[in-house]
């Protein structure tokens, strides 16, 4: 009579073949998860800094920006009206910290928030301030407001990214005059500014599973600021 069935020796073999067949499934599924989750992490931070970079150039490319011709600039502690009046648009141009100024809505006037009553009607985004922040952040102020975190944030729990310009050693902004040379910073005669280079150096608040590293990305763009002539 022939006893149909498996040895002892079979069996386990057979659950060993399974255990290292569900091991390298496991194996291959892990990896995949962890370039997804890395993939998806570089994405948001390229989504990110593309957007900051287009919005800084984008405004900053306004400066001056005066229809009217009035010269309703206040001036770069946004405290009052500007008597001299000497910098027009650009209040402040340093390495890590830019203050512009633009009569976007033509209407010949410039008002920051700074100790105006209700009464008094205040042009939005019509000075702003982007400043790095202590190797982290920027931050972008409208209107002599309250700064606000930008790109990045100060707790670590609220950022996707990590500004390192100063890790790098990239300054945020240069300036250059008609010529193309490059003006050092702090600018002294912000008059002669007609470019400004634009530089993120982010890397991503998470490490990336699968190198066990943080993704960093460097972008540049200029503005090219057509509105500041210079003062005589």
């Amino acid at each position: 009579m022939n006893n149909k069935g498996f040895t002892i020796i079979e069996i386990l073999t057979a659950i060993a073949v399974g255990m290292v067949v569900m091991a390298a499934v496991y194996a291959v599924i892990d990896l995949s998860q962890r370039t997804s989750a890395g993939i998806e992490r570089r994405v948001a931070a390229q989504q990110d800094q593309k957007a900051v970079i287009e919005l800084m150039a984008m405004e900053i490319a306004m400066a001056s920006y005066d229809p009217k011709r009035q010269e309703p600039w206040v001036n770069n502690t946004c405290s009052g009206p500007s008597g001299a009046k000497p910098n027009k648009g650009i209040q402040e141009a340093t390495a890590n910290s830019i203050t512009i100024q633009m009569d976007i809505n033509d209407d010949g006037e410039i008002i920051n928030t700074n100790n105006q009553p209700p009464s008094v009607a205040v042009d939005t985004n019509e000075i702003i301030r982007y400043n790095y922040v202590s190797n982290l952040y920027i931050t972008r102020s409208v209107n002599c407001t309250t700064a606000q975190a930008f790109l990045g944030a100060a707790d670590a729990e609220d950022r996707a990214v990590r500004v390192i310009n100063a890790q790098l050693n990239l300054p945020l902004f240069r300036y250059f005059d008609g010529q193309g040379n490059e003006l050092a910073s702090p600018v002294a005669i912000i008059s002669r500014i007609r470019r400004i280079l634009i530089t993120l150096a982010v890397e991503t608040e998470n490490i990336d599973p699968s190198t066990g590293q943080r993704r960093r990305l460097v972008y540049s763009t200029s503005a090219i600021v057509r509105n500041h002539a210079p003062v005589f």
